[in-house]
């Protein structure tokens, strides 16, 4: 389904009855990448899964885009389908958009999740982020599939072949490279760690151990300026932990949620 919001079109999936909960993706995937949680948390919770401005079905206009307008772009989701309070889970860029959704927006988040992400890049991440935006305006996406494979999941999970992981390169090929491009300038300014401790609902974080892209040392940092969050390390799991490590990770945000619901 599409739903016009904040000057684009906003492609969704709603599944089960219950409370909201909300699925943010990671850079370079979409809705589909949420499989595993959808099937598991459908059964007691509404859950929402959309693909963010330049992802997938959605709009992807050319331009830089900020993490403010993919913020202000979830309320727009929000207001059009009448949801006044969620719990809210995003993964690397979706735990971004939470953070600062979460200080944009308050008081609509009932918990939130962070799984694989940052509160901030220091600046000798910055050339990265600039290499995959010169890559992806002048060959596209597919030169960008392999290095993002090697570093979203574990080598012996990459071996193993699971099926996750050709849909996870497809949805990684099939990103508009405008979209990508506008939201490789977004992602690498954000700086909200010193603004956590803003942040009223209970908050669980999550890694997994091996992630190379958000590792182990960012997520202890949004937990130790988040008071009275929860971390949660995944054991083999890399940056997408939720596809690797499925199990672990429906576990643990399990817990959480009957925590406080």
């Amino acid at each position: 389904m599409k739903i016009a919001t904040n000057g684009i079109e906003t492609h969704y999936t709603v599944s089960g009855e219950g409370p909201w909960l909300v699925f943010s993706h990671s850079l370079a995937c979409d809705t589909r990448m949420w499989k595993p949680q959808v099937e598991a948390f459908s059964k007691s919770y509404k859950v929402l899964c959309y693909d963010t401005r330049g992802h997938g079905q959605s709009s992807a206009p050319a331009g830089e885009y900020t993490l403010e307008q993919l913020a202000d772009d979830a309320k727009a989701l929000f207001d059009g389908l009448g949801i006044k309070s969620c719990h809210w889970v995003g993964l690397s860029m979706g735990g971004m958009i939470g953070q600062t959704f979460a200080l944009r927006h308050p008081g609509i988040y009932k918990t939130l999740t962070l799984a694989d992400t940052t509160s901030y890049y220091p600046p000798e991440a910055q050339p990265l982020w600039q290499q995959r935006i010169k890559i992806a305006a002048d060959s596209g996406m597919e030169p960008i599939v392999p290095a993002m494979l090697d570093r979203w999941f574990t080598e012996p999970f990459r071996k193993h072949g699971a099926p996750v992981i050709g849909e996870i390169a497809e949805a990684i090929r099939a990103t508009p490279p405008q979209g990508f491009i506008g939201c490789c300038h977004a992602l690498p300014k954000i700086n909200l760690t010193a603004r956590l401790k803003e942040i009223p609902c209970p908050t669980l974080v999550i890694v997994g151990e091996l992630d190379p892209g958000t590792p182990p040392a960012m997520a202890q940092a949004i937990h130790d300026a988040t008071p009275g969050s929860q971390l949660a390390v995944l054991p083999n799991a890399a940056h997408l932990s939720n596809a690797e490590q499925p199990e672990a990770f429906n576990a643990a945000l399990q817990t959480f949620l009957d925590r406080h619901r």
